[in-house]
């Protein structure tokens, strides 16, 4: 019976995805930090995900026992685990989507600046690695913190020789999905129908999002709309302090995850009309990275859009994130130029 009513739900949602169900090219997809908090349940959405015909789970140990766990569901892609550097090309090679959840959850005692220097770290020898066996894949970074992140991983591609724009994401789609989430609770709406988009950065205040272009329109009061943002921007805290210092935001920053990496497959296969939120190179601002909509396609970044109309409270929130937004960014810029 359960198995039953899961298989009709979870047909409904692909379809309502927009999954198609002839058949779809062959598309290789690498998970890097696939046996963490965040890397296991995100194997396992992609495992779900029929775009995938090829899934490698790469990790600095214990990628085997996911991978084998990961590989018995009955579902399209074939699974393969990599452990350690001496894999890492195999995990790399001929990869369509590359998703970056790698790095090390803060701990007792670890400032934000260890947190920083060990996840930067972590994050330019796998984008040094990317650039050497897929420099055509799209790169989705997970990792934190990805104001910072994204900017290093551009730094070593340029090096490189192989940077590419239009082929490197920073996922901020848990903003999204978070926003999304509160507007309906509030506004006492299907969560389904509701869209919020969220700009600016990945952390902090320098999350703004757009409740005044979310649909459909609630016409709340400020003061919700006040603590709506307050609560979008603080929703990694929330679940921190629910979890007791035992873990931080995992199952719901996989799930956002493997949305945004269905969006970029969904592009390369020629869906039209795939838009999604991604801090990317931009020119909205005269900053360098921003977080806006984006339209994907077969070469990654189509276009980036607009902010569209703000209201006031809006307009301060992008005034007051940009001078912490660009400091996140040239901390990035500068770790990746050490050395």
């Amino acid at each position: 019976m359960f198995r039953s009513v899961a298989r009709s739900a979870a047909g409904k949602h692909l379809l309502r995805r927009g999954y198609a169900t002839e058949s779809v090219p062959d598309r290789k997809v690498a998970v890097l930090g696939a046996a963490g908090g965040i890397g296991q349940p995100l194997a396992l959405l992609m495992k779900l995900n029929p775009l995938v015909s090829r899934l490698a789970l790469y990790d600095i140990a214990n990628t085997p026992g996911v991978a084998a766990d990961v590989s018995h569901v009955n579902t399209r892609s074939e699974v393969a685990g990599y452990v350690g550097e001496d894999q890492l090309k195999q995990a790399l090679e001929g990869c369509d989507v590359v998703i970056i959840p790698a790095g090390v959850p803060r701990k007792p005692g670890m400032t934000r600046d260890d947190l920083f220097n060990i996840n930067a770290g972590i994050v330019k020898g796998l984008c040094a690695a990317i650039a050497k066996y897929c420099p055509n894949a799209l790169v989705n970074m997970i990792s934190n913190p990805v104001n910072s992140t994204v900017p290093i991983a551009a730094e070593v591609f340029k090096k490189a020789g192989t940077y590419d724009e239009k082929k490197l994401f920073g996922v901020t789609t848990l903003d999204v999905v978070r926003a999304k989430t509160f507007y309906a609770g509030k506004a006492k709406v299907n969560v389904a129908d509701v869209n919020v988009p969220v700009v600016g950065g990945h952390a902090g205040i320098t999350i703004l999002p757009l409740f005044s272009q979310a649909t459909p329109k609630a016409n709340l009061p400020e003061e919700d709309i006040k603590a709506l943002t307050k609560r979008t921007q603080d929703g990694g805290t929330e679940v921190v302090e629910a979890k007791a210092g035992k873990g931080s935001a995992t199952l719901s920053m996989a799930y956002a995850g493997a949305i945004f990496a269905d969006a970029c497959l969904k592009g390369l296969n020629g869906v039209p009309d795939v838009v999604e939120c991604s801090f990317v190179q931009s020119t909205v601002t005269e900053l360098p990275f921003f977080a806006s909509k984006v339209r994907l396609g077969k070469n990654g970044v189509e276009e980036v859009m607009g902010l569209g109309p703000l209201s006031d409270y809006e307009q301060a929130g992008l005034e007051s994130l940009k001078p912490e937004l660009k400091a996140s960014i040239e901390n990035g810029i500068k770790f990746a130029n050490q050395n």
